[in-house]
């Protein structure tokens, strides 16, 4: 029981930190937390996989209440492309039943480094800019009413968008559904991709509107996870306490910072850590 202690207290600063960052960028924690987990914490990756959906849910209840108070989130966008995330969600889940019933766990590592290192360039590309440039409406803007506005206290003015390309963007969401599924996340990195990349919304309305949705995502993976055995109940109470406080921390955060400064912390991120989990997958690291 002594020793469960230390872990549990590793595990909650842990937690805590990678819910910090989560909520900052979008990622939700997940994706921070489950490199920490493995390769700082010597916690088993299905293990970690299971509670990072967990404390993912935490994080995305206690960061969306409070970006929806600061009326950031576009709740008919995130509410439109959930049927895509929780579909691919449902598909991650079951493929890695069977990955980690043939103790094929380096290939999620693997996996998992190319998605984070993937993500970097379209983040790099857009970095130029503090808020996307507009773009003319399109059907999908008109019909899934995807525009909005919100008051930026960074730049001290009010900012309007337009998003566009919703079909391109719910593929984006099924794959995002699918890795959260298949890694344990809630697909933030590739949800803000999508959002800010394809779909031209302005970085602070993807991040916000990302932590909305990736509950909704976790939640549908976590019940899979469950049935199969790999939530394990001391670390993810340690994972979900943590994170909901850090991700508390950085809501608070979040909308004192440019947006410039958001996407810089966020490409760093995901360098570091997706280089380091390949590096893992293939016994080097």
């Amino acid at each position: 029981m002594l020793t469960d202690i230390p872990l549990f207290l590793s595990v909650l600063f842990s937690s805590l930190l990678a819910g910090y960052l989560g909520s900052l960028t979008g990622l939700g924690g997940g994706t921070i937390l489950v490199p920490i987990l493995t390769l700082y914490d010597g916690i088993s990756i299905e293990y970690a996989t299971g509670a990072s959906l967990i404390s993912t849910i935490a994080t995305s209840s206690g960061a969306a209440s409070a970006y929806l108070k600061d009326k950031i989130i576009n709740l008919k966008i995130g509410t439109s492309l959930q049927v895509a995330t929780t579909s691919g969600a449902i598909v991650g889940s079951l493929t890695v039943t069977y990955i980690y019933s043939h103790h094929l766990e380096p290939i999620i590592y693997v996996v998992f480094g190319i998605v984070l290192l993937g993500s970097v360039y379209p983040t790099i590309k857009r970095g130029k800019f503090e808020i996307p440039k507009n773009s003319d409406p399109d059907w999908s803007t008109k019909f899934f009413q995807m525009h909005g506005e919100y008051y930026d206290m960074a730049l001290q003015k009010k900012v309007e968008y337009w998003g566009v390309r919703w079909v391109q963007g719910a593929l984006v969401m099924f794959v995002a559904g699918y890795v959260s599924g298949l890694l344990g996340i809630g697909g933030g990195a590739l949800k803000v991709i999508g959002m800010d990349w394809i779909m031209n919304l302005p970085i602070k309305v993807t991040t916000t509107t990302s932590n909305f949705m990736i509950g909704v995502t976790a939640a549908t993976s976590s019940g899979i996870y469950w049935v199969f055995g790999y939530i394990q109940p001391l670390i993810a109470a340690a994972t979900s306490i943590g994170v909901l406080i850090g991700a508390f921390i950085g809501t608070k955060t979040l909308v004192k910072l440019k947006n410039k400064r958001i996407r810089t912390i966020f490409t760093i991120l995901l360098a570091f850590l997706g280089i380091q989990m390949i590096l893992r997958g293939l016994g080097i690291y």
